[in-house]
């Protein structure tokens, strides 16, 4: 893919016109395509990628020193590298998409009616998704290949970090494209980092049927203001863990600790950890050790500085950022009530998890906290697709129109009506 970045602004709207136009007519081809086709496009594409890994590491290399030059956190920067084992994951999960159902042609309801019509609602498309993301390049793999199989068109807009990185594997989507008699045009990436290939996807709403933003605020905050095109929105992740008075202490300990620092750089990170007063004394110092000696900063309201001088002191601001680094903010509270209210002021409903074996207080988090995901004794890092039996996800939706949660082949679909008659007038 040739880097048009230096082109002006008018250029890039128009080849970004040609992209989408092409994505349109591949659209309409996918739309009729069958299952075993599309999976063999799937599966074509992840042998592509293993064949390529090494050409992969190379180009990802191109994007780690711009990363470099741009001195992105470590956080950011581990979330841009492509090391053997994430290209493997990549094409896995290529391949376990392929091996999920099939979503399109799906009957989701059908009846008769008393005068005779027969009405059947049917899964199908939702035609052309422009998907705007940052920095993580396997989001390039996982989005492509979930509207491939969901039959539709991709425009994959990645971060200017991840340009290198995420061009070699839309090649690699378009090779298997190829492979199974599908047109190329069904996942295409602009050829450029300039965002005014951005500022093109967010106004064809004649052209492109979905915007997908995931990243930032200010990425969302911007697709939200200017787009001309629905919008399903992935905001960021400020996700807590709380540990209630009921909670075993040793799972508090296992489950914070991963849920902060298996991987910092993603949406499902937590960022808060709330706990009761009742067991703060007892319970915190013990979490408060195994996340210093992973490189966890603390910091925390007064009452825990008081409980563990480690702890630093948190501000306001706080309760509401996404670190997405090995930093994670301390609350203690009053009981199961005092976590959903700061979780449903203070969250990004995301995903939260409450650490008790207090049955009762669990069913009543998991049904007063307003997020796409709750979760009881679990790690905030499962809010991930692929580890919902999806195969893989676009992101988390945060919204409530249309999909909520992991987003995957099936929340990619809508449905029409089915009506058949037999000469059936109106009076």
């Amino acid at each position: 893919m040739a880097n048009v970045a230096a082109l002006k602004t008018d250029d890039i709207a128009a080849a970004m016109q040609k992209i989408a136009e092409s994505a349109r007519a591949a659209a309409r081809d996918l739309a009729q395509s069958d299952g075993a086709t599309r999976n063999q496009a799937l599966t074509a594409a992840a042998a592509e990628i293993r064949a390529r890994a090494e050409d992969i590491v190379a180009e990802n290399a191109k994007d780690m020193a711009f990363g470099e030059d741009k001195r992105l956190s470590t956080a950011l920067m581990d979330r841009l590298l492509l090391t053997p084992e994430r290209i493997e994951a990549m094409a896995r999960g290529l391949e376990e998409v392929a091996d999920l159902p099939d979503p399109l042609g799906a009957v989701l309801a059908e009846w008769d009616r008393p005068n005779g019509l027969r009405i059947a609602r049917v899964r199908v498309p939702l035609g052309v998704i422009g998907i705007i993301y940052e920095s993580r390049p396997n989001v390039t793999a996982d989005a492509g290949g979930l509207c491939l199989k969901a039959g539709n068109a991709a425009i994959l807009r990645g971060g200017s970090e991840s340009f290198h990185s995420s061009s070699i594997i839309a090649e690699c989507l378009q090779a298997g494209l190829t492979r199974a008699g599908l047109p190329v045009g069904a996942i295409q990436m602009p050829p450029t980092r300039d965002r005014a290939a951005v500022g093109a996807m967010l106004t064809m709403p004649e052209l492109i049927d979905v915007i997908v933003p995931r990243g930032g605020r200010s990425l969302i905050e911007r697709v939200m203001a200017e787009s001309r095109v629905p919008v399903l929105a992935h905001l960021e992740g400020i996700c807590s863990v709380y540990v209630h008075a009921a909670a075993a202490a040793d799972m508090a300990r296992k489950v914070t600790l991963n849920a902060k620092m298996r991987r910092t750089g993603i949406c499902g990170a937590a960022e808060n950890l709330l706990i009761d007063r009742s067991v703060a004394a007892a319970m915190l110092p013990g979490i408060v050790d195994d996340l210093a000696r992973a490189g966890c900063e603390v910091r925390g309201d007064d009452e825990a500085q008081r409980i563990d001088a480690r702890i630093v002191p948190a501000s306001e601001a706080d309760w509401r950022t996404e670190y997405l680094d090995a930093v994670i903010a301390v609350k203690v509270l009053d009981g199961v009530d005092d976590a959903i209210d700061f979780i449903n002021r203070h969250g990004s409903h995301h995903t939260d998890s409450i650490i008790s074996d207090d049955a009762e207080a669990a069913e009543r988090f998991l049904a007063r906290v307003d997020s796409s995901i709750v979760m009881h004794n679990a790690s905030t890092q499962f809010a991930d697709g692929g580890e919902f039996g999806m195969g893989a996800e676009i992101g988390i939706s945060t919204g409530r129109l249309h999909a909520r949660g992991p987003v995957g082949a099936e929340q990619l679909t809508t449905y029409k009506y089915v009506v058949r008659g037999s000469g059936q007038t109106r009076p």
